[in-house]
């Protein structure tokens, strides 16, 4: 009968290699016969329910063979599937259709059913558009085949790893926090939040990192209604999990709440999923629901499961399909196997159809297109948000200027929160944050974990979630174990989500090299090649007081008005310099800025007319001191390292047509590769040289100044670049 549907179907344009396709295996070409096999089973729950529930599954079914046959056409690009996960529609079914979620690939019955009960039939539209990249495709808009879309709640993941599971907590952290501040939440107060991931990626540090920080959270007596879902089907691509593992790993977990269904029974799931639901929003404690699931298709369309898999084994999944699960409780309630299969192929038809209709949509036709949701931010939009600056006439360190800048976001801007490693009670490791907590409560100031992921992560949701996070890395060298959740979480939201998403965040970074006193590669690091290639964040690198102030304003005017992530590089060398050329002359403290200071602008000092000296951070007043000894030299301090101040580099290079880049990052991936390259792209025909800290690892003591770029060495660049 189903091939009957597809041959008509297809009788104008389609061919028998066509239909192989759509048949993919026996887990489709079987189907009509093993359920003309099976017993009835008992259906306690409205029929409706059930048939709505079955839908959902299969349209997801449908959707992963119309993505393959799309594929064999050249109009589909994505065909990692839901099949064997069809359970997960029970999950929803359990939930509310405001409860956020953020969900991993497998999750097209989950959404298919949250789409139903928000009253929207175009759910299995949206996948299909998905899979075509077309442009009309609502989430997304062609950049990518994600489960979201706003008005369901579901926040686009693209994640297949589970990294965005510290987001999730993040967000369950935040339902709580934004009521504390009396700020607008997008979630109902009694809202819980739910993420799904796979049982191999349940060993990845990114979930047992962000699950361990939501139970040191709970633990301290904090709400973290978060509902945990591994959909376990035993296998990751090839690798298989141990059997029994996740129960191992998670039954018995103090503090954590443990459920277990079998995600082939759909009155099972449901029974136990709504048990799991309820407890994490009554007790707004987190639970973790462990979904026995199989996976049908093998991992993608290329994926060739008899490579590794035996023909008993993948028969026995089979025999396990979740779909011929709830067709048991459609014949326990009248329905006959004819009507069951009748109802599966008519959601076939109707899948394949819409295929057929988005297949060839348009897709993203430039550049700029793709890359629209990504633009830096609207200098005037920067402009009107920016905080109210405190009136002082106190001249200020670099430290005490940006203590003054967060005391001036936090009083501004009441969804403001200052967060990471000792920055609550003892005020930062160098003193930055002190006082803010006592001025602004521990509610906004206050302390976390020691877990860079779960950091980032609590800032990741919480700017979701209507909060602006100003989390903080201790040392630049510790953000490298977290920094995905920057480049694949942080900055693809936008772009994956076509900004009706975004996570406004000013990630402040105490960095560089340069510490007397305290040293080594962990407290020295120069290495920020892993920042400067993440499109559309801004990152920010004073090396004045007042320029810090007024740029940390920027970044949180951006972050409020635009959804920007900026990262705020402070060079810790600077913190607390008060001389630029000799001890006692004050010439490194500032007073507090009275004027803005446009990101993506640099700073220029001196008229010299021989050579421009292109810098930043700890290069500046080095620069400036070489300057005082070297006539005919000016400076540009960039500032800005994101978006690069194209303009005023242009402009002054060809003032003097001689530019040499002080770089102190290393010399490969460093920042003087940008600049110069900037130079060229934009025609720059001058003098170019560089000078650069070197490929190593900072280490202790004196060693260091072998490694570290040094003023001698600018001087001896500069003289040569005069000569």
């Amino acid at each position: 009968m189903g091939e009957a549907v597809v041959r008509a179907f297809f009788a104008d344009h389609g061919t028998d290699e066509e239909l192989g396709v759509v048949r993919v295996n026996a887990v489709d070409e079987r189907f009509a016969e093993r359920v003309r096999g099976l017993v009835p089973a008992p259906w306690d729950q409205p029929t409706e329910l059930l048939r709505s529930l079955y839908d959902a599954q299969l349209g997801s079914r449908h959707a992963d063979l119309a993505a393959r046959w799309m594929q064999s056409q050249g109009s589909g690009f994505y065909t990692i599937g839901s099949a064997g996960h069809e359970g997960n529609a029970a999950v929803a079914a359990a939930l509310r259709p405001t409860d956020p979620a953020l969900l991993h690939y497998r999750s097209g019955a989950f959404y298919l059913t949250r789409a139903d009960q928000c009253g929207s039939k175009e759910g299995l539209r949206d996948i299909l558009l998905g899979v075509a990249a077309a442009t009309t495709e609502p989430i997304a808009g062609g950049r990518h085949k994600v489960f979201g879309r706003h008005d369901l709640a579901i926040i686009p993941q693209t994640s297949t790893i589970a990294s965005h599971l510290p987001r999730a907590m993040g967000v369950a952290f935040s339902l709580n926090r934004s009521g504390k501040l009396g700020v607008p939440s997008p979630w109902p107060a009694d809202a819980i939040v739910v993420t799904s991931f796979g049982d191999a990626s349940a060993n990845h540090s990114t979930a047992t990192g962000a699950i361990n920080a939501a139970l040191h959270a709970s633990y301290q007596g904090l709400p973290m209604p978060l509902l945990l879902v591994c959909e376990d089907n035993g296998i990751g691509i090839s690798v298989r999990t141990p059997d029994g593992w996740i129960r191992q790993a998670y039954g018995q977990r103090p503090g954590l709440r443990y459920f277990d269904a079998d995600g082939t029974d759909l009155a099972a799931t449901l029974t136990i999923a709504t048990e799991a639901a309820t407890f994490v929003r009554r007790n707004r404690r987190p639970a973790f629901l462990r979904l026995r699931t199989v996976r049908l298709l093998g991992h993608a369309g290329s994926d060739v499961e008899a490579a590794y898999r035996s023909p008993a084994e993948l028969a026995a999944d089979e025999e396990l399909d979740p779909l011929l699960g709830t067709a048991r409780l459609l014949l326990g309630t009248g329905l006959t196997a004819d009507d069951v299969i009748e109802i599966y192929e008519d959601k076939r038809s109707e899948a394949m159809g819409i295929a057929a209709e988005v297949a060839g949509l348009p897709q993203l036709s430039s550049a700029e297109a793709v890359a629209a949701p990504l633009r830096f931010p609207d200098p005037e939009a920067v402009a009107t948000s920016l905080p109210q600056r405190s009136k002082t006439t106190e001249r200020l360190t670099l430290s005490q200027s940006i203590n003054q800048a967060l005391s001036d976001v936090l009083a501004s801007y009441p969804e403001a929160m200052v967060f990471g490693e000792d920055v609550g009670r003892k005020g930062g490791v160098y003193g930055v944050t002190r006082g803010l907590q006592k001025s602004f409560g521990p509610a906004r100031v206050f302390d976390t974990l020691l877990d860079e992921q779960s950091i980032l992560g609590l800032g990741l949701g919480a700017g979701v979630s209507g909060l602006l996070p100003i989390p903080e890395i201790q040392y630049l060298a510790y953000l490298h174990n977290a920094e995905d959740q920057l480049r694949g979480e942080a900055a693809s939201l936008k772009f994956f989500s076509q900004e009706q998403y975004a996570n406004p965040m000013v990630l402040r970074v105490a960095g560089y090299g340069y510490q007397k006193g305290f040293g080594g590669h962990f407290h020295n690091d120069d290495a920020i090649g892993v920042l400067r290639d993440i499109p559309g964040i801004v990152i920010a690198s004073p090396s004045r007081p007042d320029d810090a102030a007024a740029m940390l304003h920027a970044c949180a005017a951006a972050a409020r008005s635009s959804g920007t992530v900026s990262v705020f590089l402070e060079p810790i060398a600077l913190y607390h310099r008060r001389d630029l050329y000799d001890d006692g002359d004050d010439q490194w403290v500032a007073s507090y800025p009275d004027v803005p200071v446009p990101i993506g602008r640099g700073r220029t000092y001196g008229d010299g007319t021989e050579l421009t000296v292109v810098t930043f951070g700890n290069g500046v007043p080095m620069s400036l001191r070489v300057a005082a000894r070297v006539p005919g030299i000016r400076v540009l301090d960039l500032r800005w390292l994101a978006p690069l101040p194209v303009d005023d580099l242009l402009r002054e290079a060809t003032t003097t047509g001689r530019v040499l880049v002080v770089d102190e990052t290393r010399r490969s991936g460093g920042v003087s590769e940008g600049v110069l390259a900037t130079l060229i792209d934009h025609g720059y025909t001058g003098r170019l040289a560089r000078v650069t800290s070197h490929d190593s690892y900072v280490p202790l003591g004196a060693a260091a100044h072998h490694v570290l770029l040094s003023e001698q060495t600018i001087e001896t660049a500069a003289r040569e670049l005069l000569s």
